[in-house]
C-alpha cells in the first residue's frame, strides 16, 4: 500500500524516541518494478544495545481532547487523508475493509481531505518537493500553523505525516492516531458529512 505501515512503523519509532530510522521511497512495491533481487531468508541478527529516552515525543503525537479543542481554529490544519468517499460519508471504511467501519460517517468539522494518494507516483514513490509543498498550499495548508493528519486508524495519516514532517520540514505537524476508528465511534461530537472542505486561504 505504498508504504502506508512502513511509514506507520516510522512514525511510531521517531515518536518513541529514535533520530535515525528511514523510509524507502516507494517501497516494496518499487523494488519489484526494477527487478532487483528480494529474499525469504531471515537476516543475521547482531545483539546490540539501544537506550530509548524516557519520555516520547507528544509533540508529534494528537489526541482526541487535543482535536476536539481545535475544531474552527484558525492556527490549525486539520487534514483528511482518507479517499473522498470516506471523506463524504458515502463509505464508513476502505472500499475493501467495509467489516472495519467505525459507528459514524463522515469527518471531522473543519478538515481538509487531502488523500494521502495525491501525494505519490503511480510507482508509489513520492512526487517532488515542489510539487507536494504546492498540493498544501493550494489547500490552505500552511507551514506557520500546527497541522494534524487523520485518516482510520493512523497509517494513512502517518504517511501524510512523513510527508509534511520530514519531507517539507513543517515544524509543528502531529498524527492523530486514533484516527476516525476512535472519533467516529465517539459519542456527541461534531460531525460533517459531504464533500466540502473547510480550507482557508
Amino acid at each position: 500500500n505504498n508504504n502506508w505501515f512502513a511509514a506507520w512503523a516510522y512514525w511510531q519509532l521517531r515518536y518513541q524516541g529514535l533520530d535515525t530510522p528511514r523510509l524507502l521511497d516507494g517501497g516494496r512495491r518499487k523494488v519489484e518494478s526494477e527487478g532487483l533481487p528480494l529474499t525469504s531468508e531471515a537476516a543475521a541478527l547482531v545483539p546490540g544495545t539501544v537506550t530509548l529516552p524516557s519520555v516520547t515525543r507528544e509533540e508529534l503525537r494528537a489526541y482526541r481532547d487535543q482535536v476536539l479543542d481545535g475544531i474552527g481554529s484558525p492556527d490549525r490544519g486539520l487534514i483528511d487523508v482518507r479517499s473522498p468517499e470516506e471523506f463524504s460519508g458515502e463509505l464508513a471504511a476502505p472500499a475493501h475493509l467495509p467489516q472495519e467501519a467505525a459507528q459514524r460517517r463522515g469527518h471531522i468539522p473543519g478538515a481538509i481531505n487531502v488523500p494521502w494518494s495525491s501525494t505519490v507516483r503511480e510507482d508509489g514513490t513520492f512526487k517532488s518537493l515542489e510539487e507536494l509543498a504546492a498540493l498544501y498550499a493550494s489547500r490552505g495548508i500552511r507551514g506557520d500553523q500546527e497541522v494534524v493528519a487523520y485518516c482510520r486508524i493512523g497509517e494513512r495519516s502517518s504517511h501524510t505525516w512523513f510527508v509534511l514532517k520530514e519531507l517539507l520540514g513543517y515544524p509543528n505537524v502531529r498524527n492523530y492516531d486514533g484516527s476516525w476508528t476512535e472519533y467516529g465511534s465517539l459519542v456527541g461530537v461534531p460531525i460533517e458529512t459531504g464533500t466540502g472542505n473547510g480550507q482557508r486561504n
